[in-house]
């Protein structure tokens, strides 16, 4: 599929424009699954002043989809109308502050954060080891892992809305709950503070390690894969039911239920978007017709499915 290009309407509007404009953009390589039709626009801003003239500037009436590392992303195989916003090396930047505080751009992997923070003595944020995405998704769902959500060591988050503003977000400000964020959704979040406290180096490394080598043994990391499929309904472990609903294992195309841990799908390398999106809505009928309960994608699915 190919969108009409608007690169160079959108060009005109934006005088001083410093990023990046490329129309029908690949996007399979943008996330984990690597499957995914073109985006109509790509754009990377230059930094966030180049950010913030763009969405003063970007009509109201085209959708705006940001992307970071891709782990927790679906894209669809007919594509993404309107743009896709990819942050760069400008919003990646992780910096110690003082009073065990990590001040850290949207676009730093979740890693990223947490080595500095091991590395610096400060303890509380080792559970983002185990998210495999960027900062920005991190606070856009409230990610979490190994007992430890966004919302434990959030003090503020800063963003641009879709007329180029700065806003400031508290904690109290994002709303937030089991991998939900009630924060506007129009908002782009650049930067983020975190809280944390005093800690010997030598037993947060530890704690990472061992983060590192449960992930190793007991989730598919190495394969094409989106992270947690569905989320956790209250009291139960999605995994449990989608075991006991037969499902470990099950196939599409070349999707597949991972025989590891089986809240996991897998693109075994052939897979469209809709082989993953179809076997995931198979898992959730069985579970339903198994258990009575309606498994919630945690997977975010974007774009239009192809004609």
């Amino acid at each position: 599929m190919t969108f009409p290009d608007i690169t160079a309407e959108l060009a005109a509007r934006m005088p001083g424009l410093r990023g990046r404009l490329e129309a029908n953009a690949p996007t399979a390589a943008l996330s984990w699954f690597r499957t995914g039709g073109p985006a109509q626009v790509m754009f990377m801003p230059a930094d966030e002043a180049d950010l913030a003239l763009f969405l003063a500037n970007l009509p109201g009436e085209v959708p705006l989809l940001v992307v970071g590392l891709g782990s927790n992303l679906l894209i669809r195989d007919g594509g993404v109308p309107g743009v896709v916003l990819r942050l760069g090396r400008a919003f990646a930047e992780v910096t110690v502050e003082a009073g065990c505080r990590i001040r850290a751009g949207a676009a730093a992997p979740d890693v990223k954060v947490a080595r500095a923070a091991a590395e610096a003595g400060i303890d509380g944020l080792s559970f983002l080891r185990g998210i495999p995405g960027a900062v920005g998704g991190a606070l856009r769902m409230n990610g979490g892992a190994y007992g430890g959500e966004v919302k434990d060591i959030l003090v503020e988050a800063r963003a641009l809305d879709r007329q180029g503003r700065a806003h400031v977000l508290a904690l109290a400000d994002m709303k937030y709950g089991y991998r939900h964020c009630g924060a506007p959704e129009d908002l782009v979040f650049v930067d983020a503070l975190f809280q944390g406290r005093p800690g010997e180096p030598e037993a947060i490394a530890a704690r990472m390690n061992a983060i590192t080598e449960a992930r190793s043994s007991t989730q598919p990391v190495n394969t094409r894969t989106g992270g947690s499929t569905f989320k956790n309904p209250d009291g139960r472990s999605a995994w449990e039911l989608v075991d006991a609903a037969g499902c470990r294992g099950l196939r599409r195309g070349g999707a597949q239920v991972s025989e590891m841990h089986c809240n996991f799908l897998v693109n075994h390398g052939d897979a469209t978007a809709a082989d993953i999106e179809g076997l995931g809505e198979e898992v959730r009928r069985r579970v339903l017709e198994h258990s009575g309960v309606m498994l919630e994608w945690e997977i975010k699915r974007v774009g239009l499915q192809a004609p």
